[in-house]
């Protein structure tokens, strides 16, 4: 098996050095053994792991999230429907952060139209709603 340090692991999985640490620290990566006092040796697998967690982050997975997706991984005992419900759930959740923003672009559109181009600060709508006048 490839010995790999820490550098060429972050390389390779296109991150920095310190996110491979805090993965460690977050318990998302096995730490590997420092071999009489060395550099510690990763694993292509390492590489794997981080690009990993990094795809999981980019669907909006938090930290928490993905480790339990690992811990579905590697239990014997889960299955696709495990996962699928984890996935089912998070797409839920993104729908309703969508709605949100839906709202909060309504809301500033709204503002928006209300605000004059010229004329005092002071006098903006969207100053004036801010600090809850209407």
């Amino acid at each position: 098996m490839a010995s790999l340090t820490i550098g060429k692991v972050a390389r390779e999985a296109g991150v920095n050095v310190e996110t491979i640490r805090f993965y460690e620290r977050r318990g998302l990566i096995k730490q590997p053994p420092r071999p009489d006092k060395s550099f510690r040796q990763y694993s292509p697998e390492h590489i794997k792991r981080v690009r990993f967690i990094r795809e999981a982050q980019a669907l909006g997975f938090s930290l928490q999230e993905i480790a339990d997706l690992l811990e579905l991984r590697a239990d014997s005992s889960s299955n696709c429907g495990d996962v699928h419900s984890r996935a089912t759930a998070k797409k839920e959740e993104v729908r309703g952060k969508i709605e949100n923003l839906k709202h909060i672009e309504k809301a500033l559109n709204k503002l928006i139209a209300e605000c004059p181009l010229k004329g005092e600060t002071g006098r903006s709508p969207i100053l004036s709603a801010l600090d809850g006048e209407k």
